[in-house]
Parts: C-alpha cells; structure tokens; sequence
C-alpha cells in the first residue's frame, strides 16, 4: 500500500492512494496526516487520487474513516470524488446513521419498556383468556346438573379413583407430619405452663380448621393439578382436542368437567382423611414425649372439636378442590404445541393452583370470622 500527501499553494492537500491495500498486509497509519494538521494554516479541503489504486478491502475503508474523523474535528472538508465508487458508497453507508453516544443506554431503555409493555398486555389477554374459561366451564358445569353434558361415565369413575385412592399415601404421610409438626411446636409452649393436655386442643382445631384443607390441596395441586395439565397439554400436542372439536364434541365437557367433578367430590372426603391422620399425628407427640395417656388425649380432642368445627375446612376443600381443577385444566388448554411446552403448563399450574389455594383461604378465613364460623 503507498500513500503520499502533497500540499499545493492553495492549501489544498491531495492525497495519493497506490498499490494494494490489504487487511493482510496490516492497517496503514494516518500519524502523519495528524501531524500536518498540527501545522498552521490548517488544509483548506482534502483531495484524493486513487488512480494507481490495486486491489482493496476493508482496510482502506478503515483507513479513510479515521482520516475522515480528523477532518470532522478540524472542520475541514472531504471531497471524495477521487476515490472508486465502492469506496465513496461503503463511506457513505457507514456514515448514514452515525451511532449515538448514548446509543446502548437508549437500547437498554426501550428494550425495559417494550418488555413492560408486553407483560402488560400478556396480562391482560391472560385474565380475559381465565375469565372465558371459568365462564365456559360454568355453563359445562349446568350441563352437567341437568344431565346434558356429553362425556364417558367410565373416565369419571377412573378419574375419581386417581383423585381419591391413589392419592391417600401422599396424604397420609404430609398430614401425619403436619401434625407431628403442630405438636411439636405447641408442646414447646405449652409445656412451660403444665397444659400439656391442651396440645390436643391445638393439633385438633388447626387440622379441622385450616391445616387439614391447605395441606391436602396443596398436595392435590403438585400430584393432580399438574397431571391435568400434562395430560390435557399432551393431547394439544397431538390434536386430539382439535379432533374432538371437528366431531362436534366440547372438550370443555368432555374433558375438563370430568376432572372438575372428580376432583371436587374426593378432596372433601381426603380432607377429613387429612384431619384424621393430623390428629394421629399430634397424639403420637402426646403419648410418646408429653406422657398423656391415648385416652386423656381422645377425651381432650372430643371436647375441643365439634361438627361445626369441620364445617370451615370442608367448606375451603370444596372451593380448594374447583381452584385446583379449574388451574390445572386451564393451562393444559392453553399449552402450546412443543414438548416443552408440556413441562411449561405442569409448572404454571402448579403455580397458579398454590397462588390461588393462599388468595381464597385467606378471603374465606375473613369472611367465616365476620360470620361466626
């Protein structure tokens, strides 16, 4: 590559461009033309000739950028007419949309507020989407009652024992160390002051109240809840539901109800299982550590507990039960077509049957205290 600067009376300087410029070969060096502008007068423009110019690549193109730049901050103007006109069109392109010095800051900015944008939009198309499903599955729901809806007697059935027998293990061993937990933590207290006896008091009510529900539908959200949306998601994948649809049937009955029903009819009975095994629980702390006889401790928890007293939980199973169908069915009915996308319905359902489970135990826990339950 040859490069020479010539400076004419006039202050013009020409810059002859020569030979092959190739990235190769190494980038060439504007210390020189820095030089000269260091000099006073300054160059009146800048000319060039590229006349003996060979072959080039980008390292010409770097070359004149940075020769450019320094002209820019000295004021001085290009004339690029000598150049090839390759060379003049690339200049140009590069100098088109010069990059701002904020640039990446102002990327960042509008990248965080088109996210919030689309989250808030995701947003509401899910609660629109949540609202057409509950309604939908209202009216599936009438259909049911009335005896009009269209679905297999024998899915019900097989569904309910999924729901019931085949859960009682998970519920067994959950509700018994809930109870063993609640003993533990009241018998610490109530040990200071003698009452030990009243540790039945306390394992009896939270497990008949509130524990007994929670647990049990916590545990139906992880095992059930997310199996509904694994299964509904998985014929989504393979248009089995796209299949339903064209023979005229409602996949709303057909599939979601009979899950729904199953599972609101057998959590109630598992949560009075719940509370069974939660009582048991707290009287193996009782006999075993606090050396109150079975008896003593049957006794106490008889007196403590009165039907009313399992109206509260069987009420919270019974909505806990729709809340956990409704999240487990919805997401399957929304997963999309991927393998992936299977796993992602069972994870939001579980997710989204927990948050919901919290929301209305904590509404249903206000609404029973102001009316006396």
């Amino acid at each position: 590559m040859d490069i020479s600067f010539e400076r004419a009376a006039d202050h013009t300087v020409l810059i002859r461009l020569g030979g092959n410029w190739n990235i190769s070969g190494g980038l060439a060096s504007t210390d020189e033309f820095e030089r000269g502008l260091q000099t006073e007068p300054l160059p009146a423009q800048i000319l060039f000739d590229a006349g003996k110019l060979g072959d080039w690549d980008s390292s010409l193109l770097a070359f004149l950028a940075k020769l450019t730049n320094l002209c820019a901050q000295k004021s001085i103007p290009v004339v690029r007419q000598g150049l090839p006109e390759g060379v003049i069109r690339l200049l140009e392109l590069a100098a088109a949309v010069p990059e701002k010095k904020d640039a990446h800051k102002d990327r960042q900015k509008s990248r965080f507020l088109t996210e919030v944008g689309e989250d808030v939009l995701f947003a509401g198309r899910s609660v629109g989407e949540m609202l057409a499903f509950i309604g939908e599955a209202s009216l599936a729901f009438c259909k049911v009652i009335r005896g009009k809806a269209r679905f297999r007697r024998s899915d019900l059935f097989l569904l309910i024992q999924e729901c019931g027998v085949q859960a009682l293990p998970i519920v067994s061993l959950i509700s018994l160390l809930v109870g063993l937990i609640l003993a533990f933590v009241g018998a610490i207290q109530l040990k200071m002051f003698g009452a030990q006896i009243y540790v039945a008091d306390l394992v009896g009510i939270a497990m008949a109240r509130e524990m007994g529900a929670m647990m049990t539908a916590i545990v139906m959200a992880g095992r059930t809840g997310a199996a509904f949306a694994a299964q509904l998601g998985t014929m989504e994948v393979n248009e089995e539901i796209d299949a339903l649809k064209t023979l005229g049937i409602s996949p709303m009955e057909f599939l979601v109800m009979p899950r729904m029903v199953a599972l609101v009819l057998m959590l109630p009975l598992l949560c009075l299982y719940s509370n069974f095994m939660g009582i048991l629980g707290g009287g193996l702390v009782g006999v075993g550590l606090l050396d109150i006889s079975p008896i003593h401790y049957f006794q106490e928890t008889k007196a403590a507990l009165s039907l009313m007293q399992f109206v509260p939980g069987l009420i919270k199973a019974v909505v806990f039960g729709v809340m956990v169908a409704l999240s487990g069915c919805l997401r399957g009915m929304q997963c999309k077509r991927s393998a992936s996308a299977v796993g992602e319905a069972a994870t939001s359902a579980v997710v989204t049957a927990i948050v919901a489970i919290i929301v209305s135990d904590a509404i249903l826990t206000v609404i029973f205290d102001r009316i006396g339950i």
